[in-house]
């Protein structure tokens, strides 16, 4: 039996879930969710019996010091509520934990039962792998569902993966036979740079999270220290030959895998963020606080790579006006006039070049003259000597 004391009834609810582990490269899922529950200043209402779902050899408790009295922080996963305010207020369930290492299902259902008992509308679930990706590109984020129907209305890829899962997997396919809307989005980590902290990738998941629930999410120092990151990243590759070369050649090979994809997608995704964020002037305050949090990184140098990407889909191109005839008879008129004046300014150019090769070659026989005439005063004067 699940019980809910002092939490309080929830507004257009949605679960983020992360997990560290398996699921987590470079600690790039689970620090956004902390970043979530920092700014939103998350109180935590439940956390599930480590006893059941962990292996303490595995993961191991900890102990420190709270005014000389020793405590036991012991691994699992908690659940806090984040009031979000604004214009469009909407409640955030957060869940972060560690990967369990037991009992998966009953780990899936428990979870689940909180989500029935708030309300929960939607599940997103925040992952991280890694890739064959540069670091000086923006960091892919995939967002993948096992529904058709919310792949079709949210603009998602429907997952066809098969191989080893971890909790994220089957967390989204327990969510899916229970008939509740679940999103998994997961960032491409640099495989050749994977140790944590990785804020590049923290912030692209929460830059798509913000896309899939219209919320403004306060950036707090992510930005900056994401550019810091990509900029001590960028050091040591050019302190190492070889890795200078790879990235290069990882560089050009996503550059050639996304150059048809240069379509209008993420040119309109990067606007409609930037005006959420204009309006307002950056995220709405939070509802009990009246603390605004965060800043925007809409322009300057550095801002472009902090983006994610468009997935490997494109919207089909806008079809494009027919010319009308008369539109056809200006512009060939209008050619004409244009071929015309050219002709007339190659001729010009024609006759002034003509002009200065003239002078340049009379110059060039006087100059011959007077040589001549000098050759045959030095002649006569040497006879004279004789």
């Amino acid at each position: 039996m699940i019980e809910l004391e002092g939490v309080p009834e929830l507004i257009d609810p949605v679960m983020v879930a992360a997990f560290e582990g398996w699921n987590d490269a470079g600690d790039a899922a689970s620090t956004a969710v902390a970043h979530l529950d920092k700014e939103w200043k998350g109180e935590v209402f439940a956390a599930l019996d480590a006893e059941d779902y962990y292996d303490f050899q595995v993961n191991r408790p900890t102990v420190w010091l709270d005014g000389g009295v020793r405590k036991i922080t012991w691994p699992t996963t908690r659940l806090s509520v984040v009031r979000v305010g604004g214009d469009k207020p909407r409640d955030l369930v957060l869940v972060r934990g560690i990967e369990p290492s037991m009992r998966w299902r009953s780990f899936c259902n428990e979870l689940l039962g909180f989500a029935h008992e708030l309300g929960v509308e939607l599940v997103v679930i925040m992952g991280a792998l890694l890739g064959d990706t540069p670091h000086t590109r923006p960091v892919p984020v995939s967002g993948v569902t096992s529904d058709p129907d919310l792949a079709r209305t949210m603009d998602l890829e429907e997952t066809k993966y098969e191989g080893p899962t971890g909790i994220v997997g089957i967390l989204q396919e327990a969510c899916t036979h229970a008939g509740v809307p679940a999103v998994s989005l997961w960032a491409a980590v640099p495989h050749y740079v994977s140790q944590p902290p990785n804020p590049k990738a923290t912030l692209a998941l929460l830059n798509r999270l913000e896309d899939l629930i219209d919320v403004r999410i306060p950036q707090g120092e992510l930005a900056e220290d994401a550019r810091a990151w990509q900029l001590g990243v960028d050091q040591l590759a050019a302190e190492d030959s070889e890795v200078a070369e790879y990235v290069q050649s990882l560089e050009e090979a996503r550059d050639t895998a996304e150059l048809p994809e240069a379509s209008g997608e993420a040119i309109a995704r990067e606007f409609e963020r930037y005006l959420r964020r204009r309006d307002g002037g950056g995220p709405g305050p939070v509802a009990g606080t009246g603390q605004v949090g965060g800043h925007a990184t809409d322009g300057g140098d550095g801002a472009a790579y902090l983006r994610d990407t468009p997935s490997e889909r494109t919207r089909p191109p806008k079809p494009q006006p027919q010319p009308r005839p008369e539109d056809d008879a200006e512009e060939a008129e209008g050619a004409k006039d244009v071929e015309g004046t050219q002709d007339a300014g190659d001729a010009k150019d024609a006759e002034g070049a003509k002009g200065g090769a003239d002078a340049e070659g009379d110059e060039g026989d006087a100059k011959r003259d007077v040589g001549d005439a000098k050759r045959d005063d030095s002649e006569s004067g040497d006879s004279s000597e004789d």
